[in-house]
Formats: C-alpha cells, structure tokens, sequence
C-alpha cells in the first residue's frame, strides 16, 4: 500500500513533513511519499478522500470534519514544537504584528487599522482574530479593513509592505520566518500574544488498515526516542509527537463558540 503524506500548513512546514515521510518508509518498510501537488486546498479535499492517506492540517477544519456523521479521518499525533513558549505542550500562538515604526503599542490600537488574514479556514490567523474580537467586546467592524492575504506569509509581507497595519501570525511560522531572515526582527514588532490554541493535528484516513494506521501512530510517538528521529524532529523544530486525543481540541471548540457571531 502507498501512503502519501502532505502538509496543509505554511511553506516552512514542508521540509520537516517530508524528513517524517521518509523515516516513516524507511522504519515501516512502507511506500510512503511525500506530496505536495496542487494548492493547499486540493490536498485537503485528497486528504478528506484517502486519495492522501496522512496530512498535517489546521485544526479549525478537523473540528468542522470530526463533527460530522462518519468521519473518514482519524486523528493521529499531536507536534510538541521547541521552544520554552510551548511549555512542552501541543499548543502554538498567534502573534500580532505590526511594522516596527508604526504607533500601535497593542491589539486594542488597531482599531479602525487595516488588517490581513491569511483565509477563513485558519485558526491561527482567522478564528482567534474573532476570538479576541470576542473577548474585548468588539465586533466585525472594529478593523477599518480587512484583508484576505492567502497565507500567513503574505500577510507578513503586506505588513511590512505598509498595504495593512497589522495581521495574526502563527507563531511557528513567524519564528521560521526569523530564523531563516533575521533582519525581519529589526522590521516587525509583536504588540500582542493570541492563544494558546490547540497544536495543528497530523489525521489519518480509516482507509488504511488499522493496525497500520497504529503503527504509523507509535513510530511517530516514539521518533523522539530514537537518534535518527531526533534529527527529524529538530528540523520543525519539535520536540516530540504525542498521540492525539479529541478531548485536545475542546478549547478550539469553545473559542469557536464564543465568537460564533463575528465575522471579520
């Protein structure tokens, strides 16, 4: 059987998604891939048809999928990213950022500001927007624009374009992005910290035999163990994978819940 994984995260992702591809076909003696054709968006739809059988995806459209009748995924394993931030835990951030000379001194100051988000189907960059939205008691009109970018990248350029004031970037991404620019620190400023929100879950579709899809989930949780995974990991940088549980994604749920009513 082939098993072909992808990624549905930001560009930064794709190198770490393929170094677990490979360890996975070489510790399994699996035929496993690493795809990236087509838009994010279509490998999505063929992670949701097991025509992808493994895929990194955001963990607003698992709940959406999870919550219908049947689901053909599965979760599989949870990324514990590197960093003290992350408390060695399955959570990430959403950073709002700004260009280093601009007034604003935090979130509250952009109101009536120009603002990008990557696309609606984000948590990170879209649904904890509305979320702090929610809680400081303000609505869909409190940016005086708001921009769809495409992705978090995007949106980092057009702040530092000046085509918006500010945007909410995924705190994995952004400190990708740093790592592999520096001078981005003396371009941008950090004004406020959104979440933490429940990690970005790896799924499994139920087409591959369960005893498979099992041991893809102990090679995963067990990658950290081992020195060959070890190096896999740290080109996330992740500390470890832990199996995933539902109950992870409550607070998603409750974020989603108290700003059911905004729309940016």
């Amino acid at each position: 059987m082939i098993i072909q994984i992808t990624t549905c995260q930001a560009r930064n992702t794709h190198a770490v998604t393929e170094a677990v591809a490979n360890h996975l076909a070489q510790h399994l003696n699996l035929d496993s891939r690493f795809s990236l054709e087509s838009s994010w968006q279509e490998r999505f739809q063929k992670v949701m048809t097991g025509q992808i059988q493994i895929g990194w995806i955001c963990g607003y459209p698992y709940v959406q999928m999870i919550s219908q009748p049947e689901p053909n995924l599965e979760l599989l394993a949870m990324p514990v990213m590197a960093g003290a931030r992350y408390q060695n835990r399955p959570i990430y951030f959403s950073d709002t950022v700004v260009r280093r000379e601009s007034h604003f001194q935090k979130f509250e100051d952009l109101r009536g500001a120009a603002w990008a988000y990557n696309e609606v189907g984000s948590q990170s960059g879209y649904h904890i927007t509305r979320y702090k939205l929610a809680q400081i008691g303000a609505n869909g009109d409190f940016f005086g624009t708001v921009i769809p970018s495409g992705s978090h990248l995007r949106s980092l350029q057009m702040v530092l374009a000046g085509e918006v004031d500010g945007s909410a970037i995924d705190s994995t991404v952004l400190e990708m992005a740093l790592r592999e620019e520096p001078s981005l620190a003396d371009r941008i400023r950090i004004i406020d910290t959104l979440g933490p929100s429940p990690i970005p879950p790896w799924v499994i579709h139920k087409g591959v035999p369960e005893p498979l899809r099992q041991a893809i989930r102990q090679t995963l949780t067990n990658l950290h163990l081992d020195p060959n995974g070890r190096a896999v990991l740290q080109q996330g940088p992740m500390v470890r994978f832990e199996t995933a549980v539902d109950a992870n994604y409550k607070l998603l749920r409750q974020m989603l819940h108290t700003a059911q009513q905004i729309t940016l």
